[in-house]
């Protein structure tokens, strides 16, 4: 049977999942069980935040022939996701917004395509909704494909149109609305090249991704760039490093739809699973036995984020949570590292802390919501960019193109702001819809906080984002939160009364009956200085009546901040305490005395 392998790369919403359940449904590589809206975002923070957040495999027969397909994330903080599956594909499906074009993570994932030699295939996607402009789109794709310096070849690329969300596919917007999605794999099939017969060939797998399995333990993932691989048979692993070992191969697997189907042997250009070997890493190359031919290691971007994890020695400390210590931190850090390829860890001083590095906010912040489903406590700091040093010893930092869609009458707050954070305008598009593309070069220092202020300030109508450009001389200093937070005096559980009294002086984070402990931020100050309340106050009761008194206790729904709002809310001297069932702010120092000392 001959093989395709392509990949779906597009920006985040722009459909590529859609696309895939489709693909899946009208192929039959699905049963009803199965079948479910966005059918490959199969971990659940996935579903609930409706992005794809891990790379993954599948496989559908069309035709007698087996397409293998890839679905990348469309995020760039998940870039090193993307990296190393894109490797394992000859083709890439580039899927684009009919009305949006080509967003600014579009070109991070199709420059590593195009730098992998891939010819990708424009899929015009949304060609149903209001609005769509389909050439707009593709005159913006190839002035995209330009600027990344695409060979003449790659700029020959085939367009087809599609609308995912009803399960069609065009060559020629003449005919849509079409039937079915199969001039897509039509396209696919006269597009992308045959996999190559390396059978004869000393075997190279290598491995792309991980998972694990109580039964037969590690499962590594990759392609079978030559060779083949036999369920029993004895391998050399090879080591990033140059290190080898013999392994036997336990069990081998097929991708069919969303099932791995247990195979004896497979052959080159497939991606495939394989069990027993507990020693293997991403970017490692299993080989015939006695005859090691590694091939070159998976080349990642550096990160550009870092935050502290450190344990939680807050006065809750232990009461949600199982896993506590400074063993279980690292031990779930280290095990980590071992399939996040993206992600960094440097030792500190302090024993109890450590340095994580990430491609940025919403990298981390996955990682620390996984944790906390696992029952694990820690404390967390503000997130810090990764400062380096020139040639010439200058200070670089990493910069971002940011870019956003919002109603005309909020730019001029937006622009002010992203002023404020040495941010430089490049473009600005005013659409006839009443929306306008605002463009940015800015540090990432700068769009650190600014989600929620976007979000807020065009009353969630706006839609940014941004994308990792390069690292440049040092912006100097950026002003950071405005205003200052209201901190617990006293330990208890908050009472109405005394929250209804601090109100007055901010916006709340907590509700009455909420336990709080000194040190812990409890809302946000109107001004720009930190306050500290008491809302365990408990109203004095008398056997006096009098209507001035005796106001009715009337509360102002407190605000309740997710993982992501909580982090963008920390400033320097701040820490979020995170547990499996509860989020708090919460000082560096709990002590008050401490913190003047520390200003001081």
């Amino acid at each position: 049977m001959e093989i395709r392998n392509i990949a779906i790369i597009a920006h985040v919403d722009h459909g590529k999942t859609t696309l895939l359940d489709v693909i899946l449904r009208q192929t039959g590589s699905v049963n009803a069980k199965e079948d479910r809206e966005r059918i490959m975002d199969s971990n659940a923070l996935e579903q609930e935040k409706g992005i794809t957040i891990l790379a993954k495999n599948t496989s559908v027969i069309f035709k007698d022939t087996r397409i293998n397909v890839v679905d990348t994330p469309g995020h760039a903080d998940f870039g090193g996701e993307v990296e190393r599956v894109l490797s394992t594909t000859d083709c890439t499906l580039l899927l684009i917004d009919a009305f949006d074009g080509p967003m600014p993570q579009t070109r991070f994932v199709l420059g590593k395509s195009l730098q992998l030699g891939h010819k990708p295939i424009v899929v015009v996607n949304k060609v149903d909704r209001d609005g769509a402009r389909p050439d707009f789109a593709i005159d913006k794709v190839f002035d995209l494909f330009s600027d990344l310096g695409a060979t003449d070849e790659q700029l020959d690329f085939p367009i087809i149109y599609t609308s995912a969300i009803q399960g069609w596919a065009v060559m020629d917007m003449k005919d849509a609305p079409g039937k079915s999605i199969e001039p897509l794999l039509d396209l696919v099939l006269k597009h992308v090249p045959k996999v190559e017969n390396k059978d004869d060939h000393p075997t190279q797998f290598q491995v792309t991704s991980l998972d694990y399995n109580e039964y037969v333990g590690r499962i590594a993932v990759g392609k079978i760039y030559a060779g083949k691989l036999t369920k029993g048979k004895d391998v050399t692993l090879v080591k990033i490093n140059g290190t080898t070992a013999n392994y036997k191969i336990t069990k081998l697997f097929g991708f069919q739809g969303l099932q791995r189907i247990e195979k004896d042997e497979l052959g080159s250009g497939d991606i495939v699973a394989i069990a027993g070997i507990p020693d293997v890493f991403i970017g490692d190359t299993v080989c015939d036995l006695g005859n090691p031919v590694p091939l070159p290691a998976i080349q990642v971007e550096e990160p550009t984020v870092s935050m502290f994890f450190l344990v939680n020695n807050s006065p809750f400390a232990g009461k949600e949570g199982k896993y506590v210590t400074t063993r279980n931190l690292r031990e779930r850090l280290d095990r980590e590292l071992e399939t996040n390829v993206a992600l960094r860890l440097e030792e500190t001083e302090d024993k109890d802390r450590f340095k994580i590095l990430g491609r940025g906010e919403l990298h981390l912040s996955i990682l620390i919501e996984t944790m906390r489903r696992e029952g694990y406590e820690l404390n967390v700091s503000r997130p810090e960019v990764i400062i380096k040093k020139g040639e010439n010893g200058e200070k670089l930092e990493p910069f971002e193109t940011l870019v956003m869609d919002l109603p005309d009458q909020f730019t001029g707050t937006i622009i002010a702001e992203l002023n404020r954070r040495k941010g430089d305008m490049t473009m600005m598009d005013a659409h006839p819809t009443g929306m306008t593309r605002v463009e940015y070069i800015i540090p990432t220092r700068g769009i650190i906080g600014f989600r929620g202020f976007f979000i807020s300030e065009t009353r969630g109508e706006g839609v940014m984002s941004s994308r990792f450009l390069k690292f440049d001389n040092y912006k100097g200093d950026i002003p950071g939160r405005k205003n200052g937070a209201l901190i617990s005096m006293d330990s208890g559980e908050t009472t109405a009364y005394a929250l209804w009294k601090a109100q007055e002086r901010g916006d709340l984070f907590v509700a009455p009956q909420t336990a709080v402990y000194p040190g812990m931020i409890i809302g946000m100050h109107s001004r720009d200085n930190d306050l500290e309340v008491n809302p365990v106050r408990e109203k004095k009761l008398t056997n006096v009546r009098a209507s001035g008194s005796d106001d009715a206790i009337r509360l102002t729904p407190h605000k309740k901040l997710s993982l992501e709002q909580s982090i963008e809310f920390l400033d320097d001297d701040e820490l979020l305490e995170v547990t499996p069932m509860s989020l708090r702010l919460r000082k560096k120092y709990l002590d008050a005395n401490q913190r003047k000392k520390a200003k001081s």
